[in-house]
């Protein structure tokens, strides 16, 4: 019974995303979900990344517990900043982003980032409508998170290894992290620093690149 309530659903939530997707799609607007741990660095690489991207118009839609804290920080590179609590929800579904997308304008909009929740289990079983899953482990959570949370890492349409500032003082492993990684898929890496900024030029360069696409 519980497996058969689970499964209905993840499929009335994967109908729904499907449909935002091409919602989006029909927009020319890609969508790209951050799924990391908490303090991994999400909300400090959209800091970065928004300005870098222009003329390329950004969006956000902030998943979180509580507070709007995140969303705050957003607010100050773009306007365009939707925040979801989840008020003890472990991650962000499709209905959830769908009352967002309400509230935005599509067509003003070329790249919309949603950041999930801060976990490294729940957000993985759940589609949200992207075009691209992006995951995400700093140096601080340690070189084994690849392993002991592949589910978040395997569909992973990029995956990013924040704090490279942290690297030398933590003494993080990246070959550990990279050998994790190499047995689940091929997906495009970036080593970065929203920080220092180190990495964050190739980051752009892909997120520009797939914009082209859609």
């Amino acid at each position: 019974m519980r497996i058969s309530l689970q499964n209905n659903v993840l499929r009335t939530n994967d109908q729904l995303a499907q449909e935002l997707r091409k919602q989006c799609t029909a927009a020319k607007t890609l969508v790209l979900n951050l799924t990391s741990a908490p303090g991994s660095g999400k909300t400090a690489l959209l800091e970065a990344s928004i300005p870098l991207l222009a003329p390329l118009r950004a969006a956000v839609i902030v998943g979180d517990l509580q507070t709007t804290r995140d969303a705050d920080r957003i607010f100050a590179v773009t306007k365009q900043v939707e925040q979801i609590n989840t008020e003890g929800g472990c991650h962000l579904s499709a209905n959830q982003v769908e009352k967002a997308f309400q509230k935005l304008s599509l067509e003003k909009i070329d790249v919309l980032f949603i950041e999930n929740v801060g976990n490294m289990v729940c957000p993985a079983g759940y589609d949200l409508g992207e075009h691209l899953r992006v995951a995400m482990v700093s140096a601080p959570e340690g070189e084994d998170k690849v392993a002991k949370y592949p589910t978040l890492f395997q569909p992973a349409d990029a995956v990013i290894l924040s704090k490279h500032d942290l690297w030398q003082p933590l003494n993080f492993d990246p070959q550990m992290t990279h050998d994790d990684l190499n047995k689940l898929n091929t997906a495009p890496r970036f080593t970065l620093s929203a920080h220092s900024g180190f990495g964050m030029r190739e980051w752009i360069e892909w997120i520009r690149s797939k914009f082209s696409k859609i």
